[in-house]
């Protein structure tokens, strides 16, 4: 056995020497195999009751219509994760590929599938060196990265303004404002009077 685990050890691990590590593999509970067993009878459900039929389940944090303890407990404090803004990593040894002279902005980092998902914007990280000059618009540049980049003779400009998503943002901006009515203009609907009961 030892020698064939070095054999093995040296060729590497290939799909067909894959093991699974010890202990990964379980062997199955028997149940219903006679009260002897321990795991007859019941089968390890017990006597009647919700828990003991087909398919019955209790919810997690479930005590029974009681007042649960998540509940009961007190409330306090704040999250800020639903603000916070996500930025994409990008370090300068993945810029590599890029030609010299070439901007580094979102739409081609998209396309070179080096960011991907949603993100409020770009920060660059500094690990690795770039040999060539390039204009990078980021959001964020890390200090280590500006100085590598300006020492290769790019730079770094701020990143053009993105279109509103909304159409109907876009709408209301193309819309002529209607010109203002002048007081003279409106007209002046005349009073009622009211008559009296004799």
């Amino acid at each position: 056995m030892k020698s064939e685990a070095k054999k093995e050890k040296a060729a590497g691990l290939r799909l067909h020497n894959l093991r699974l590590r010890p202990g990964a593999r379980h062997r199955v509970k028997r149940l219903g195999c006679g009260e002897s067993s321990g795991h007859g009878k019941t089968s390890g459900k017990g006597h009647k009751g919700q828990k003991a039929r087909s398919g019955g389940s209790l919810r997690l944090g479930f005590e029974g219509g009681q007042m649960p303890l998540i509940r009961r407990l007190p409330k306090r404090g704040f999250n800020n994760a639903a603000f916070h803004k996500r930025y994409a990593i990008v370090n300068l040894s993945e810029l590599a590929d890029f030609k010299s002279g070439s901007i580094v902005n979102e739409e081609s980092l998209r396309a070179a599938n080096l960011v991907r998902g949603n993100f409020y914007g770009i920060k660059i990280l500094g690990d690795g060196e770039l040999k060539h000059g390039l204009t990078i618009q980021a959001e964020k540049v890390s200090t280590a990265a500006r100085e590598k980049i300006e020492k290769a003779g790019g730079t770094i400009a701020a990143p053009e303004a993105k279109a509103p998503r909304n159409g109907a943002t876009e709408a209301s901006a193309e819309k002529p404002k209607r010109a203002a009515r002048s007081p003279a203009s409106r007209k002046v609907k005349p009073k009622k009077t009211k008559v009296g009961k004799k």
